[in-house]
C-alpha cells in the first residue's frame, strides 16, 4: 500500500480540526439544547452544605457558568465532545451546585450521543427520572446519585443495554423499582461494571429476582445496594461472582444469609454487610479472599468463633465484627496483623484476657462490652498510632497506669467506662497528661470521686462523660469558665448521677446534649441557658433546682427532649412552644407547677411522652391535645383537673397512646368512650417482635414514666413498646364499665379504682389475654364476677374490694392464686378464698355447673331449681302421709316396677 495513502488517513482528523479553528467545533443542536439546560436552573451556592462529608474530596462549583452563546460548547467546564463529529458524548455536572425541576421534555434528552451523564450532587426536588432516559442508548456511564429525583424509575432504562456503570439514589432517595424494570435492566445490560443503588426502595425484589445478578457474573465488578429494604434470603452465589471487587448490600435489616463455606476466591477488597440478618459461623473460607482490605460485618447474627484463617489476610485495614454473639477468646492474629488499622470486637460475648500486640500500626481499637478479663494490657500503650481507645464494660482489672496516655499523641477518643474493678486513683493524676488533642473523653462508672483536674487543658473538647461516679461538691470555677469561653466546640456533656452541688453550670452557645441530672445541685435555672439554642437534649431532672421554667426553652428549634422532672421549679409551663419544634419528650413531672396547660403544646406535633404528674396544675381535660397522632405516653396524674372528658372532634385522637394516667385528679362524668374505642396502640399485640425494644435514643437519652403497676409506684427506667397501661383511679367518674375496654388486647394493667363506677363487669374483659393487673376496688360495681376472668392467664394481681359483687368467686386459673384482700367488703360473695362458704356441702353444686356459663346455668338457676324441688318434695310428702297412698301414685311405682 503506498506510503503517502496511509499518512494521508493517519493525519486526516488533525486537518479536519485544522479546518475547523475558525469556527466552533460543537455541534450546533448540542449546543442549543445545553443552553436550553443550563437556563431551566437557578444556582444555589450554599448546596454544599448539604453534603458537608464530600470537602475533601470535591469541590463544588457552578461549572455551567463558562457556558456563554457563541463560544465553542467542548471548551465548556464539564463537557466532552467526540473529536471528529462534535457531538457531545460526556457531561459532568456533578456538585454544580443546579438547583431546580428537571422536566420530561428537557433539553438533556436530545443529547442522543451521550456516553456519560454524571449529575451527581445537585438538586432536582420534585423530579423523576422519566421516560426518556431510554433515548440515550449510548450511555456507558449514569450518575445520578444525591440530586434528590423521587419515583419510579421508568422500564425504559432497560433501552441503555451499553451501561457499563449506574449509579442511582442516595440514604434519603425516595426512588423506587420495581421486578419488572429491575429484570428487563439486568437481562440487557449484560456489560455492567458498577451497580450502585444505595437507598432506592427495592422491598418489592424478591429472592428470584434478586439472582438475576449472577447474570453479570462475568462483568460485574462493583454492587452496592445498602439502604435499599431488600428482604428473604440472599444466594451465597452473588457472594462469589468471580470478578467482585465490592460488594455493599449494609442496613437491610430483613436480608439474611450466610456467607459461602467454600469456593470463594474472588478478588473482594471491600465486604460491607453490616447490620443486615446474615447469621450462621465465619467460615474459614473467607481466608481465600487474598484482596480484602475491608470487611464489616457487625450489627448482624454471627456466632461461633472468630476464625484464625483470617491471620492469612495480610491486606485487612478495617475490620468490624461488633454486634454479634461471637464467643471464645480474641484471636493470636488481632494482635499481629502488619496492615491492621481498624479492629472493632465490641458487643459480643468474647472471653478471656487482652493478649500482648506485636504490631504497631492499629489506629482504632474498640473491644467495649465483652466478658473480658485479666489486668489492663500494657502493650496497648506501644500503639503509638492510636487514635481511638475504647475499652468500657469489660472486666478488666489491675492499676491503670494513667501517666501512660500521655504517649498517645494522636489520641482524640478515649473510653474506659464501667470498669469498675480497674484501680484509678484520679486524686493524684497531675493537671497535664492526657494527650492535648484529646476530643471524647468517657470516664463514666469509674469510681471517680472529685472533679478530674485533668480535663482542664483539654481545649478541643467535643463530648465529656463524667456521669455515674461519686464526685462531690461544687462545681470548679474554672470548670465554668471553660464552657463559657474555652470550649468552643464542645457538643456533649453528662455529669449525671454524681452528688454535685451548688448552681448549674450554664451551657455554652453550640452543646447539643447537657445532662447534669440526679445531682444536689440548687438555685434558678440562669435565663442565660437561653443562649444554648442548639440543644437536642436538655435534662436537669432530679435535682434542687427552683424558679421559673426559662420561657426560651419552648423555642429551641431542634430540642427533642426537656427534662426537668423532680425539682422545686413553679409558675406556669411556657406558654410559647413554636410550631414545627422537634420536642418528642416534655417531662415537667414532681415539681409545683400550676395554672393551666398552653395550648401551644398542640404544636408539639412530633410529642411522644408528655408527663406533667405531681404539679398543682388545674385545668379541663386538654382535648386539643388529641391531635398529637405521635402521642405514646399521657400522664397527668396526681394535678387538679377536673370537669367532664369530651372528645374535641379529631377524627383519629390519640391512635398511638399506649401509657394513659390521669389518676389523682378531679374528674367527673362517664369514662371517656370516645378516646379508648381510638387506642389503637393498645389494640394489636405484636407476636412476631423478636427482642426487647424501648422508646428514647438508647446512647443518649431513655424515655422513663412512674406509673402504679400492680398496686405499687414503680419507675420504668426504660419503657418497653409493648407495654400499655390505663389509671383513671381516685376521680369521680360515674357511669358503666366500657365494653370497649375488652378491646384493648395489649393492656397490661387497667386500674380504675376510688371512682363511682355502676354496673356489672362486661364479659368482654374475658379477652385481655396480656392483662396483669386489674384493680376495680372502690366502686359501686355489682352482679357476678364474670367466669370468663379466668381465662387472664397472666393476671397476677386482682383487686375488686368495696364493690356489690355477689355470687361464687370463680375458680381455675389465676384465680387459685388470690386472697383475702381482692374481694374484702362484698359482702354477698361467698367461696374461696373467702371463709364464707356458698353451700353447707362444698361439693355441691359440682364445679361443672357454673364453670360454664354457656349452658346458661349460673349458680342461681341451680339455686331455684334445687330450692323449688324441694318445695314440691315437701308438699308431696305432706300429702302422702296425711291421705295415704294416693292411687295416682301408687299406678306410676307399679307401672315402673312392672
Amino acid at each position: 500500500m503506498n506510503i503517502n495513502y496511509i499518512l494521508f488517513w493517519l493525519l486526516l482528523p488533525y486537518f479536519i480540526l485544522a479546518s475547523s479553528s475558525s469556527s466552533s467545533f460543537c455541534n450546533h443542536h448540542d449546543t442549543s439544547a445545553l443552553l436550553l439546560f443550563k437556563n431551566s436552573f437557578t444556582l444555589n451556592t450554599s448546596l454544599h452544605y448539604h453534603y458537608p462529608w464530600l470537602h475533601d474530596y470535591y469541590s463544588f462549583s457552578s461549572k455551567t457558568e463558562s457556558w456563554k452563546n457563541g463560544t465553542d460548547c467542548c471548551e465548556w467546564d464539564g463537557v466532552t465532545c467526540d473529536i471528529i463529529s462534535g457531538h457531545v458524548i460526556g457531561l459532568d455536572l456533578s456538585c454544580s451546585n443546579l438547583q431546580g425541576q428537571l422536566h420530561p421534555n428537557s433539553t438533556i434528552f436530545n443529547l442522543r450521543h451521550l456516553q456519560q451523564l454524571d449529575l451527581a450532587y445537585n438538586d432536582f426536588s420534585g423530579s423523576s427520572l422519566y421516560s426518556a432516559i431510554g433515548d440515550l442508548v449510548n450511555l456507558m456511564h449514569l450518575n445520578l446519585s444525591y440530586s434528590q429525583i423521587s419515583g419510579d424509575i421508568p422500564s425504559t432504562i432497560s433501552h441503555l443495554s451499553k451501561l457499563r456503570s449506574l449509579h442511582l439514589g442516595d440514604y434519603q432517595s425516595m426512588m423506587r423499582v420495581d421486578p419488572y424494570t429491575w429484570t428487563k435492566l439486568i437481562q440487557n445490560a449484560t456489560n455492567l461494571r458498577e451497580l450502585s443503588l444505595d437507598g432506592l426502595d427495592m422491598s418489592s425484589i424478591g429472592e428470584s429476582s434478586l439472582s438475576l445478578l449472577t447474570n453479570l457474573s462475568s462483568s460485574l465488578i462493583s454492587l452496592t445496594l445498602s439502604f435499599t429494604e431488600l428482604q428473604g434470603n440472599l444466594s451465597s452465589d452473588i457472594l462469589s461472582l468471580p470478578n467482585l471487587q465490592q460488594l455493599d448490600l449494609s442496613f437491610n435489616k430483613d436480608l439474611g444469609g450466610e456467607l459461602p463455606k467454600s469456593n470463594w476466591s474472588t478478588p473482594l477488597t471491600y465486604l460491607d454487610l453490616a447490620d443486615t440478618a446474615f447469621s450462621g459461623n465465619i467460615p474459614d473460607s473467607i481466608a481465600h479472599l487474598e484482596s480484602l482490605n475491608i470487611l464489616f460485618l457487625e450489627s448482624c447474627n454471627f456466632d461461633g468463633l472468630i476464625p484464625s484463617s483470617l491471620f492469612n489476610l495480610t491486606q485487612l485495614s478495617f475490620i468490624d465484627l461488633s454486634f454479634n454473639k461471637l464467643v471464645g477468646p480474641i484471636p493470636y492474629w488481632c494482635y499481629s496483623l502488619p496492615s491492621l488499622l481498624w479492629l472493632d470486637l465490641s458487643h459480643n460475648h468474647l472471653t478471656g484476657s487482652i493478649g500482648e500486640f506485636s504490631s504497631y500500626s492499629l489506629e482504632h481499637l474498640i473491644l467495649s462490652n465483652n466478658k473480658l478479663h485479666g489486668n489492663f494490657p500494657n502493650s496497648i500503650f506501644e500503639l503509638q498510632n492510636l487514635t481511638s481507645l475504647r475499652l468500657s464494660s469489660t472486666d478488666l482489672s489491675g492499676h491503670l497506669d494513667f501517666y501512660q496516655f500521655s504517649k498517645f499523641k494522636n489520641l482524640f477518643y478515649l473510653e474506659l467506662s464501667h470498669n469498675s474493678l480497674l484501680s484509678i486513683n484520679f486524686d493524684s493524676i497531675a493537671d497535664y497528661f492526657l494527650p492535648p488533642n484529646l476530643k471524647y473523653l468517657n470516664l463514666s462508672s469509674c469510681n471517680i470521686n472529685s472533679f478530674p483536674k485533668f480535663i482542664a487543658p483539654l481545649e478541643d473538647l467535643v463530648a465529656l462523660d463524667l456521669s455515674h461516679n461519686s464526685i462531690r461538691g461544687s462545681i470548679p470555677q474554672w470548670f465554668h469558665e471553660k464552657l463559657l469561653h474555652s470550649w468552643k466546640n464542645i457538643s456533649y456533656i453528662d455529669l449525671s448521677f454524681n452528688k454535685l452541688q451548688g448552681d448549674l453550670p450554664i451551657p455554652p452557645n453550640g452543646i447539643h446534649y447537657f445532662l447534669v441530672s440526679n445531682n444536689e445541685l440548687t438555685g434558678n435555672i440562669p435565663s442565660a441557658m437561653c443562649n444554648a439554642s442548639s440543644l437536642y437534649i436538655l435534662n436537669l431532672a432530679q435535682n434542687n433546682l427552683t424558679g421559673h421554667i426559662p420561657q426560651c426553652l419552648g423555642t429551641f428549634p431542634s430540642l427533642w427532649a426537656l427534662d426537668l422532672q423532680k425539682n422545686n421549679l413553679y409558675g406556669n409551663i411556657p406558654a410559647n412552644f413554636s410550631k414545627g419544634n422537634a420536642l418528642e419528650t416534655i417531662k415537667l413531672n414532681g415539681n409545683q407547677l400550676d395554672g393551666q396547660l398552653p395550648r401551644c403544646l398542640a404544636h408539639c406535633t412530633n410529642l411522644e411522652v408528655l408527663d406533667l404528674a405531681d404539679n398543682n396544675i388545674e385545668d379541663t381535660f386538654p382535648h386539643w391535645l388529641e391531635s398529637l397522632q405521635e402521642l405514646q405516653v399521657l400522664s397527668l396524674r396526681s394535678n387538679k383537673f377536673h370537669g367532664v372528658i369530651t372528645c374535641f372532634g379529631a377524627k383519629h385522637p390519640f391512635p398511638r397512646l399506649r401509657i394513659f394516667d390521669l389518676s389523682n385528679n378531679n374528674f367527673s362524668g362517664p369514662l371517656p368512650a370516645s378516646y379508648i374505642k381510638n387506642f389503637q396502640g393498645m389494640v394489636s399485640v405484636n407476636d412476631n417482635q423478636t427482642g426487647l425494644k424501648y422508646m428514647g435514643n438508647q446512647y443518649s437519652y431513655n424515655d422513663s414514666v412512674v406509673v402504679v403497676m400492680k398496686g405499687q409506684y414503680m419507675k420504668l427506667e426504660r419503657i418497653l413498646t409493648i407495654f400499655t397501661t390505663i389509671d383513671l383511679s381516685n376521680n369521680m367518674f360515674e357511669g358503666e364499665l366500657l365494653k370497649v375496654l375488652g378491646e384493648l388486647h395489649s393492656l397490661k394493667g387497667l386500674n380504675l379504682s376510688h371512682n363511682a363506677i355502676t354496673g356489672t363487669i362486661p364479659r368482654s374483659f374475658g379477652n385481655l389475654r396480656n392483662l396483669e393487673w386489674l384493680d376495680l376496688s372502690w366502686n359501686q360495681l355489682k352482679g357476678e364476677i364474670p367466669l370468663a376472668l379466668i381465662n387472664l392467664n397472666f393476671l397476677a394481681v386482682l383487686n375488686l374490694s368495696q364493690n356489690q359483687f355477689e355470687g361464687i368467686i370463680p375458680k381455675g386459673g389465676q384465680f387459685n392464686t388470690f386472697g383475702n384482700d381482692s374481694y374484702g367488703g362484698n359482702p354477698m360473695l361467698c367461696g374461696f378464698p373467702l371463709s364464707k362458704s356458698c353451700y353447707k356441702d362444698e361439693d355441691w353444686p359440682p364445679h361443672s355447673t357454673y364453670q360454664h356459663e354457656e349452658s346458661g346455668f349460673g349458680w342461681k338457676a341451680v339455686a331455684m331449681g334445687y330450692a323449688c324441688g324441694l318445695v314440691f318434695g315437701m308438699l308431696l310428702g305432706y300429702n302422702v302421709f296425711m291421705t295415704g297412698k294416693p292411687q295416682w301414685l301408687g299406678r306410676l311405682v307399679e307401672g315402673v316396677l312392672n
